[in-house]
């Protein structure tokens, strides 16, 4: 994976002072797009463990909240090994700072169905565990509790989830949909258009309904 920057003191992109990395590669295309020259896969420099490391030691200060991944796509398949890879380490080394992960995949039409079709460590894909009349968003919470349990356990990998799955389970807040220019509002919070939604994950899935964020 290539990254277009990283930024050690963003305040757009989330809540209080934050680290963030723009990864390259996107195929959503949008138009008026503020970072289009990172639509590429191979702009900017390639992350290397070096790059893991130096967005690790910015995270360390604690003036800094969180860190956001944007880009770019960083839910593009080409993608998503290395940002999950990334979320791990940083979720365990800072459980005390939020994630939050820009996309412009929708979060159910898109992201719980790839996580539902998908293939986890057991081989089986969510789809086909589905008792009758359980929805995704149900599947998910129940993933979700899942993984949260096995982390406790000091097992993180010993749930059913696949690389999607496992992604959402590591991000606090997913600001979802592609950028729609006739919609831009530079009122807006964290966010360039009004069809863009900032989604609370951990309570999505804890709840296995789509809960958006309350801003104070």
């Amino acid at each position: 994976m290539n990254y277009a920057g990283i930024k050690k003191t963003d305040v757009a992109d989330g809540p209080g002072i934050r680290v963030s990395l723009f990864v390259s590669g996107c195929t959503h295309g949008c138009r008026g797009c503020f970072n289009s020259e990172a639509w590429d896969f191979g702009y900017g420099r390639e992350f290397t463990s070096r790059t893991e490391e130096e967005i690790l030691q910015a995270l360390a200060p604690g003036y800094i909240r969180g860190f956001s991944v944007l880009g770019g796509e960083p839910m593009e398949p080409e993608n998503r090994g290395t940002v999950l890879a990334l979320l791990e380490k940083v979720r365990r080394q800072y459980p005390e700072k939020d994630i939050w992960c820009y996309t412009g995949y929708e979060y159910e039409k898109d992201l719980l169905r790839w996580a539902a079709e998908e293939k986890g460590p057991e081989g089986k894909a969510w789809e086909e565990k589905l008792p009758e009349g359980k929805s995704v968003q149900e599947k998910a919470a129940q993933e979700w509790a899942a993984r949260e349990r096995a982390a406790e356990a000091g097992n993180a990998e010993g749930t059913a989830q696949g690389q999607v799955a496992r992604l959402l389970s590591l991000i606090d807040v997913l600001v979802d949909g592609e950028f729609v220019e006739e919609k831009k509002n530079l009122r807006l919070a964290f966010r360039g258009s009004e069809n863009q939604r900032l989604i609370d994950v951990r309570e999505s899935l804890r709840l296995g309904r789509t809960v958006e964020l309350r801003l104070e």
